[in-house]
This record gives structure tokens, C-alpha cells and sequence, in this order.
């Protein structure tokens, strides 16, 4: 490798720091990704490495010590954090791994940064941090409306927030940005085919599990509720595709060498119901699979649409694949290639 890589990408085997990772070393990057491969794919990696050649170092940040070490080692100027463990309804049967894993993990993170002079940490967080708002304004959620998580999960992230803005705030050398993400999807649109996606191997979210049916790994699958206060009475909510937000996380180390630390919302501002999603795939995909109506899953909002104003305004981000039937393609191609 020509020089030290100074950028690192926690959880950079996973679905969306791969994608991040993707466009950094398509824009010739040095970087250094770190991943326990817990839930990351070593498929994932050597399809990074056939891009441009990176380090990576299979480390659990849990291991204090060789974080430590790690940091110490390299001339790291930046840290995109993506490591943690993402599945609401496991958080509320096991809290202590979501706030060993995300929030104490990071904490860690942080202090190591600080003492070897990182000078920029860009977070992963979620929507979850505004739990399940009894009513979403027409403009949709932006930066200010109440945090209020519902889960550990959602509560995790909310505390490593929390520990960044005040680390930064003792610490003016230190800035970050914080992406509260929305409902991401879809795969890799850097070639003719996806060349990475989302390989999570058991699926939560809604696109990959329509495409599941679409490729008939699976036989049926279930919509959770139908009598919400929303147009057909399914969940609404704000769909963004994968590279479009790993564009933000690479503008933001741009970003923050001229301006303040910050909070952002990432989504498109539009929202989609769920019978909407899977006519979608259904439509693009000429595939009728099963589709029944469950009850209601606990702690589901009616709707959860972002505000993405201050994003567009402040840094300029400017999503290229805001469109549902673009979304739900690349998920399917890629749900094929998967075999």
C-alpha cells in the first residue's frame, strides 16, 4: 500500500459500512476496515478488495487492549463507526448485549480516538431514537422533534449520541457527524450487477424480504397490522437507498474540515405504505407471491417520514436514486445474485 490509511471503518464487512467502503476505494482511498464478522460477510471483503487493495483486521471492539494498540499504531484521522448489533425485538430480550456492544463499545472507541488524536468521528445512528411519535408532522421528523426511544436498540444509539456530543463539547479538536438514519435499502449500483448488498442472514426488513419471496427463498411473508391511521392502513414509512446515504457519510469527512459538529436526519422525506412496497416488487418482478396480515408488532409507529432539509441545506447532499421501483430493482437483482 502506497501510505497508512487514514481512514477506518468500523463494521466495514456489514451492508452499509461495505457500501461506504466501496466509494471510498473507488475515489482511491486509503482505508482500514475493522470487523468482528459477526454478522459482516468475508464474500463482502474480497469483492471490496478487487476494487482497490485496503487492510483490514478481523477485531471485536470489545477488546479494549487492541483497540487500543490498534489506534496507537495507525495515523487514523478519521473513524466511520458502523460496528453494532441493529435487531429491535432482540434488544428487548437481551438490553445488556445492545448496551455493552453499541454503547460502551463506542464509549471505548471514542476514548481511544481522542488519545491518539482522531480528529473526526462520523456515527451511525437511527431513526429509532424518536421511538413511536403519536403524530408525525406533514413535513415529517426533523432534528428537533422529541428523542424518545422505545427499545434498547433505539435507546443504545441514543446514549452513544449523547457521549459524542459531550466528548466534543470538553473537546473542541474533536468534531462529528451524527447520520440518523432511515429505512435504507437496496444494493451496489456501481456496475451492471450488484456486486454487494445486504447478506444479513436472517432478514428484518421489509424490502429484502419481499425480495426473498420475489426469488422464492421464501413461500409467503406477513404484513404486521393493517388497521394503522394511514392511507391502506399499513405502516408508512421513508425508504433511502444504500449509496445514497454512503455518499453523505463521505461528503461529511469533507464536511467537517469547515464546519461545526452536527446532527443529521438521512432519508428522502417521502414516504411509502407497506402494501405499497410489496405491489412494487410484485409489479417489477411479474412474481405474485403470499403475502398475509398479522397482528400488529409492538412499538410500530403508524408512519415515521424524515425531514431532510437541514441535510440538503447544509451539506449539500444531493440523493441521485430517490425512487421506490429503483430501490426495490437493485434488491431483487441482488436477492438473485445471492442464489
Amino acid at each position: 500500500m502506497s501510505s497508512k490509511p487514514k481512514i477506518l471503518i468500523t463494521g466495514g464487512a456489514g451492508y452499509i459500512g461495505a457500501h461506504v467502503a466501496k466509494q471510498l476505494l473507488e475515489q482511491g482511498e486509503e482505508i482500514l476496515i475493522v470487523d468482528n464478522l459477526s454478522t459482516g460477510s468475508r464474500k463482502t471483503l474480497e469483492t471490496l478488495q478487487s476494487i482497490k487493495p485496503f487492510k483490514f483486521i478481523e477485531l471485536d471492539l470489545c477488546d479494549f487492549p487492541k483497540v487500543a494498540a490498534l489506534l496507537h499504531a495507525e495515523s487514523i484521522e478519521t473513524i466511520l463507526h458502523f460496528a453494532a448489533s441493529i435487531v429491535v425485538p432482540e434488544s428487548v430480550q437481551n438490553p445488556l448485549k445492545y448496551y455493552m456492544n453499541n454503547t460502551v463499545n463506542t464509549t471505548n472507541l471514542i476514548h481511544c480516538a481522542l488519545e491518539n488524536g482522531v480528529k473526526q468521528f462520523i456515527f451511525s445512528s437511527t431513526a429509532a431514537v424518536y421511538g413511536e411519535p403519536l403524530v408525525v408532522p406533514k413535513s415529517g421528523i426533523d432534528e428537533n422533534f422529541e428523542t424518545k426511544p422505545i427499545n434498547p436498540y433505539g435507546m443504545s444509539k441514543l446514549m452513544s449520541e449523547r457521549v459524542i456530543q459531550d466528548v466534543a463539547l470538553a473537546n473542541p479538536e474533536f468534531k462529528y457527524v451524527i447520520f440518523r438514519y432511515f429505512n435504507v435499502a437496496g444494493a451496489d449500483m456501481g456496475s451492471v450487477s450488484p456486486r454487494i448488498g445486504q447478506s444479513f442472514p436472517i432478514a428484518t426488513h421489509l424490502i429484502k424480504i419481499a425480495s426473498e419471496c420475489a426469488t422464492g427463498k421464501r413461500t409467503k411473508m406477513s404484513i404486521f397490522g393493517d388497521d394503522y391511521a394511514t392511507s391502506d392502513g399499513t405502516c408508512v414509512r421513508d425508504y433511502i437507498h444504500v449509496d445514497d446515504l454512503a455518499s453523505a457519510h463521505i461528503q461529511a469527512i469533507e464536511y467537517l474540515k469547515n464546519n461545526p459538529s452536527d446532527i443529521f436526519n438521512i432519508g428522502y422525506g417521502r414516504g411509502y405504505s407497506v402494501k405499497e412496497v410489496i405491489q412494487t416488487l410484485k409489479e417489477l418482478t411479474c412474481k405474485d407471491f403470499p403475502v398475509e396480515i398479522a397482528p400488529r408488532r409492538e412499538g410500530d409507529p403508524a408512519s415515521l417520514i424524515s425531514n431532510n432539509a437541514k441535510i440538503i441545506r447544509q451539506m449539500k447532499w444531493t440523493p441521485r436514486y430517490n425512487n421506490l421501483k429503483f430501490i426495490c430493482k437493485s434488491a431483487y437483482e441482488w436477492e438473485k445474485k445471492l442464489g
